[in-house]
């Protein structure tokens, strides 16, 4: 609850502030060359109005199959090179994020706080498990645990088998935040989770103490508005490097093993980062989309015409990025420069979490619950 009060806080303080001055719209989409064909290949649609909730829901694929979850509470494996359903499961619940996929698990989270696993091969439940609030963040399973990051501030670990809760830990939540948390990831023995006081924490996998925890963003102005330093977007895990982004905050990369600050620039973002070969790209707050190289944080490209298109994180598709946007326009981008390579239009409803680039196709599920797979390839 409190994050949606924060979140009705924020919208009323940026009202006030648009009463003061112009308020800057978003950039209007201009007609682009192509040079990808993309062609819708199949679609499913779920039940329920979950548009503009900013859910964590997301299509996740393993082995050829894809699984999704809608707001009405249904979850899905779908073939994933033609859509056709192999299992539906109902949990009767308001699902709010996942699903999340591993060790012959599919486990979502909804905004009672309950977390459901079902079997990844027929659909069937295995448990249900009443965590302390909403699940904003999709679950991570490994080496026999499931791994839950909770809005007030927790991640607790549970047993993969019986959902006996292993660990918990907890830090403190602003009075102020975005709503949003932070999935959790894995880096070999470890769990890598931040949150919205602007840190980010190492612990021990299996028993949960801490091996570190770095401040990466640091609240400063005046306003509590200005203070926002939520880190809502998982960290990306490259080898021996972690890379992070907040709002109001930085971009920065950690040691994996210390936590140690290598290198961080100022960057705004709520909606997250990509990693591919010596680049990183990210979407700013204001809705450009960056590349920066990985060792020191310097701006190879940026691509500014999609300003305040609220974007969301990029996905890296061969040679492009991909982004979202808020009226359910995919944008193909250049790595190399950015330039603009295709355009595609969803059902034309907010896409809020970043799409899911899989054996040459891209899904997006969009805020309504429509999930829709495209194709792309080189014009001739």
């Amino acid at each position: 609850m409190k994050k949606l009060v924060s979140l009705f806080v924020a919208l009323l303080l940026l009202a006030a502030c648009s009463d003061s001055k112009k308020e800057e719209q978003p950039a209007e989409l201009v007609d682009i060359k192509s040079s990808l064909k993309v062609s819708r290949e199949w679609s499913y649609g779920f039940d329920g109005d979950a548009v503009r909730l900013r859910l964590a829901l997301r299509a996740n694929e393993a082995n050829g199959v894809v699984y999704a979850a809608g707001f009405d509470g249904e979850v899905v494996a779908l073939k994933a090179n033609n859509g056709r359903r192999i299992w539906r499961a109902k949990t009767e619940l308001e699902l709010t994020a996942g699903p999340g996929i591993g060790e012959g698990l599919v486990v979502v989270g909804a905004n009672n706080g309950v977390v459901v696993a079902l079997d990844a091969a027929t659909g069937e439940e295995r448990w249900r498990h009443q965590v302390s609030s909403e699940v904003l963040a999709e679950p991570l399973i490994s080496n026999g645990l499931v791994v839950v990051r909770t809005v007030d501030g927790r991640v607790v670990a549970l047993t993969a088998e019986k959902a006996e809760t292993r660990w918990t830990i907890e830090q403190a939540v602003p009075k102020l935040s975005l709503r949003g948390a932070a999935a959790p990831v894995v880096a070999g023995d470890a769990v890598i989770a931040a949150f919205d006081n602007g840190r980010v924490m190492s612990v021990d996998l299996q028993t949960g103490d801490t091996q570190w925890d770095t401040a990466v963003g640091t609240p400063s102005g005046r306003s509590e508005l200005d203070r926002l330093v939520d880190i809502d977007a998982p960290v990306r895990v490259v080898g021996d490097d972690i890379f992070v982004v907040g709002f109001h905050g930085r971009v920065a990369m950690l040691a994996r093993d210390s936590g140690q600050i290598w290198w961080a620039r100022d960057f705004s973002s709520y909606r997250g980062l990509a990693v591919d070969g010596s680049l990183l790209y990210a979407t700013s707050a204001e809705g450009a989309v960056v590349a920066m190289h990985r060792n020191d944080g310097s701006v190879s490209w940026e691509q500014a015409a999609l300003r305040l298109r609220a974007l969301t994180a990029p996905v890296v598709d061969g040679q492009a990025i991909v982004v979202g946007d808020y009226e359910g326009y995919l944008h193909w981008l250049s790595a190399v420069d950015g330039a603009f390579l295709a355009r595609a239009k969803t059902d034309g409803e907010r896409i809020t979490n970043p799409p899911l680039a899989i054996a040459g196709h891209v899904l997006v599920q969009t805020d309504s619950g429509k999930l829709i797979a495209f194709k792309t390839v080189p014009k001739s």
